[in-house]
């Protein structure tokens, strides 16, 4: 690329059009696509790095290109929407040019402002419905839009929320779709700065994608978004758990059947478990669900009975007044049917047990009690064997009090 000629052609329009900073930018965009010609690759550029073609561009060409977009830069919107128009107009040409000088313009002006991509999200998901039978189209716009979360994680989830997650369930773009996600969140291990994207109503269909069988996704698709999962997770419940998790809770609980897939149950009965744990609103928003959650209760109540010994001590506190709401619950609902319920029945076995484990073994007073005695019954044989009557009182008196000392001391609380 002979850069003094193209610096040429941009001295010359800025002085044909000193008023008119979108012409000069169309004409920059123009004059790479038309001189960078490359044989014509996938739509998605799925064998390059990320920032491909940008990464080929030398520093004097990115130089050149900054400086032009500076002093353009009230009317990038307009010139982002010019680069992606532009493109799926060359898709129409048959042979069409190659596109790099478009997605260079497009990276550039990405990299330094990337909120331009996610705008106007609702205008680009409707280009990719009217073009939803052309799948080259849809990935361009998919490879455009997506090149602002490389520079940014907040904006590249903005992306994928309102852009991709969307097409998820279709064919042709479910692929890139969760690929760009994998490297997305690849690119960007600090997941902090993505904190407050994700929130139940996105986070949801992710865990459905994720777990549920046989959905729109392959197997293989399938587990590699279940690969991501922990790391959306993590997103989901953001920078402050405790205040968030009771409002995913019912959503985990509904979903929590005995139906549902082994994997995906484990992966329900956890996150309860650990909405249960961070939140203690949690308790109040089952309690609320309960009745009409019967079977998925009974599910997460065994759940925790069988956890109980890992479970921390602030957790069965809160626990133990749930439970007994419970049980109040459970007596009326058996007494309004006679016949029984299986699933009534099953929360009331559970919640016996939790509240047997809760009480525990006590305070042992009747152990206390029993070995007074027996120390009193051994004194006073004692007593008589020696003096052959009772005359110990003054040493009944200090004995006993000695003697009960030691045996608390050394009872086994």
């Amino acid at each position: 690329l002979d850069l003094a000629d193209l610096q040429k052609e941009l001295d010359k329009s800025q002085s044909v059009f000193p008023e008119n900073p979108s012409v000069w930018v169309k004409d920059l965009a123009s004059y790479l696509n038309y001189k960078l010609q490359a044989p014509r690759s996938d739509p998605m550029l799925s064998q390059h790095p990320h920032d491909y073609p940008y990464s080929l561009v030398s520093r004097e060409l990115r130089s050149i290109i900054r400086t032009l977009l500076g002093r353009s830069s009230s009317v990038l919107e307009l010139f982002f929407d010019h680069c992606i128009y532009t493109m799926l107009q060359e898709l129409d040409k048959t042979p069409g040019e190659s596109l790099h000088g478009y997605r260079i313009c497009i990276q550039a002006v990405l990299l330094h402002r990337p909120r331009i991509a996610t705008a106007n999200l609702g205008k680009y998901l409707e280009v990719l419905r009217s073009h939803q039978n052309r799948p080259a189209k849809c990935l361009t716009v998919l490879w455009a839009l997506g090149q602002a979360g490389f520079a940014d994680l907040h904006e590249g989830l903005k992306v994928w929320l309102g852009i991709m997650l969307p097409v998820l369930g279709i064919k042709s773009l479910s692929p890139y779709a969760v690929a760009y996600l994998d490297r997305l969140l690849t690119i960007h291990p600090n997941l902090t700065k993505g904190f407050g994207m994700i929130g139940p109503k996105d986070f949801f269909p992710l865990l459905d994608f994720a777990f549920m069988p046989n959905n729109s996704l392959t197997p293989s698709l399938q587990e590699q978004l279940r690969r991501l999962y922990p790391r959306l997770k993590v997103l989901a419940f953001g920078a402050k758990p405790e205040t968030a998790l009771h409002s995913y809770f019912p959503s985990f609980l509904s979903r929590a059947t005995p139906s549902c897939p082994p994997g995906m149950r484990k992966e329900l009965l956890t996150s309860m478990s650990q909405c249960l744990s961070l939140d203690p609103l949690s308790f109040g928003v089952w309690r609320q669900l309960y009745t009409k959650h019967l079977s998925q209760s009974s599910l997460l109540l065994n759940h925790l009975l069988e956890s109980w010994d890992s479970s921390s001590k602030k957790v069965r506190q809160s626990l133990q007044e749930t439970i007994r709401s419970f049980k109040v619950t459970n007596e009326e609902l058996a007494s309004r049917r006679p016949n029984g319920d299986c699933d009534v029945a099953a929360c009331d076995a559970a919640c016996k047990e939790l509240l047997r484990r809760m009480k525990g073994r006590g305070f042992p007073w009747s152990r206390l009690l029993l070995l007074l005695l027996v120390l009193v019954a051994g004194f006073l044989l004692h007593d008589v064997r020696t003096h052959g009557s009772f005359q110990g009182e003054a040493r009944l008196r200090s004995g006993l009090g000695t003697a009960s000392w030691l045996l608390l001391w050394e009872l086994p609380w």
